[in-house]
């Protein structure tokens, strides 16, 4: 099914059984106690207390204080039904050079948050990396640099020996795109680097990172373990069917998805990603071997996705409109993609100014799926921000929320009704929290956080989404009740 076709509604659309139903968050984002039991600074405590650097000067020193409050927010996603619940693990708390033994109050919280979703019934999926490098390693060199991915698999190893006997699914990186590009490339997020050349290096670190990383899991975890990474893939799409916008297409999803997917699940980069940049660098940090051990055997994969990305070429000279979603910068984090325009769709668009099309989550789902059959997937982030208002009696309804949901959570069942292998979906985010450069200013929880008092009130969606989650069944509009 394309974009353009169209579907009748049916009353009810059930979900294959065992389907994930849960909601994701960040460490960063929620954790609060910055300077805790042993945690030092990330690469996100330092870009935060940057001036300039995120919106109004927020951090995430507080956050919404989840360190403390974990029961609290377990309860809430036993309360709303939820299945499976998808969180990082802060390796500045648990290892916060990023060299040399754990520190053990900082797994015991992890530890603890565990035991108390396994108590309530709620399947863990940790995820080891999720944007928040220590600051001594970005102090060596960071994600650049070849070391830096041996020290992520010596991480690995530490957490899977202490979580590893009740913890079966595990994610290695969370959006190594935002990592290498935005972290490396562009600057709009930690450790705000512009260097093209940089964040290719960053990205081939992050590849081989990842496959250390599954070496070090497979060693550790039992043979039930079920491991992944989670993809920001880009549903690209050609502003006109011209040959140069088609071209400009394929650009993007080479140095958006193909430097990814190439590596980590076929094992070999793409030839057009070397000869896009080459004008940039040889790639002689890629030496023998890396790509093989970058292409581990996985159990499953994760694609995050919100908004599809559109795009045409321009001639030299022309005017570039950089509309790519992904923040304000002089410095593109496209390398090799110097002539390739960004434009949004019209329509509908959420608080971040991303326009609504599910359709972009069900063309992704069938062609990857098409592409790799055999390897299931999971919607790992799916989502949107609102403008939320709280009402008289304390209580928030956000249809607008509700009905952005409703419509990718159709298109993952059309997916799946149409051979796609998806096996879950989780929600971003469980909790309004710290969103990066945008700090406090951009709400995507579920449930709303007065930043003041820190208390908790599930907005209409999460109840919503709940009555789904419990059930296993998506009803059209009109047919909820």
């Amino acid at each position: 099914m394309t974009a353009s076709e169209t579907r009748p509604l049916t009353a009810v659309r059930r979900f294959p059984p065992g389907f994930l139903w849960g909601a994701a968050t960040a460490a960063y984002q929620i954790e609060g106690a910055a300077a805790e039991d042993g945690r030092t600074p990330s690469i996100w405590d330092t870009f935060s207390h940057t001036p300039g650097k995120v919106f109004e000067g927020h951090t995430g020193d507080v956050a919404v204080d989840h360190y403390h409050r974990f029961r609290e927010d377990v309860g809430l996603m036993r309360e709303l039904g939820l299945n499976s619940y998808r969180f990082s693990v802060s390796w500045s708390r648990v290892q916060p050079t990023g060299r040399g033994p754990a520190v053990r109050k900082g797994l015991d919280f992890y530890r603890r948050l565990v035991d108390e979703l396994l108590e309530a019934r709620i399947e863990p999926a940790l995820t080891l990396y999720h944007w928040d490098l220590p600051q001594e390693l970005e102090d060596a060199g960071g994600w650049p640099e070849r070391a830096t991915a041996e020290r992520f698999a010596a991480y690995a190893g530490l957490v899977a020996d202490a979580l590893g006997d009740r913890v079966t699914r595990w994610t290695t990186l969370n959006e190594p795109w935002c990592s290498a590009f935005l972290g490396y490339g562009s600057g709009v997020h930690a450790p705000g680097r512009t260097d093209p050349v940089a964040a290719l290096r960053a990205a081939h670190h992050l590849n081989l990172g990842h496959g250390l990383a599954v070496r070090a899991l497979r060693a550790a975890l039992p043979a039930e373990a079920k491991l992944a990474v989670s993809l920001n893939l880009h549903e690209v799409r050609p502003l006109t069917a011209s040959a140069a916008d088609r071209e400009a297409a394929r650009r993007i999803d080479t140095v958006g998805n193909g430097v990814w997917l190439g590596p980590m699940l076929e094992g070999a980069y793409p030839e057009e990603l070397f000869a896009d940049t080459a004008h940039l660098t040889d790639w002689a940090f890629v030496r023998d071997g890396d790509e093989a051990a970058a292409g581990q055997p996985l159990d499953w994969l994760g694609i995050n996705y919100y908004t599809p990305t559109v795009v045409s070429r321009v001639a030299a000279g022309e005017a570039r409109p950089q509309d790519d979603g992904h923040g304000d910068s002089a410095h593109s984090p496209w390398p090799g993609a110097g002539d390739v325009a960004f434009h949004r769709a019209a329509g509908a668009r959420t608080a971040m100014g991303w326009p609504v099309d599910a359709t972009g989550l069900y063309d992704l789902l069938v062609r990857v799926s098409a592409r790799y059959p055999g390897l299931p997937l999971v919607v790992s982030e799916n989502g949107a921000a609102y403008e939320d208002v709280v009402g008289p009696d304390g209580s928030v309804h956000d249809p607008e929320r509700a009905a952005y949901v409703h419509a990718h959570l159709e298109a993952v069942h059309r997916a799946v009704a149409d051979g796609a292998d998806v096996s879950g979906y989780f929600l971003w985010s469980l909790l309004d929290n710290f969103e990066w450069a945008y700090g406090y200013a951009k709400r995507f929880g579920a449930v709303h956080v007065d930043y003041g008092t820190l208390r908790r009130t599930p907005k209409s969606s999460a109840r919503w989404y709940g009555g789904v989650a419990r059930s296993g069944e998506l009803r059209a509009p009109g047919a909820e009740g």
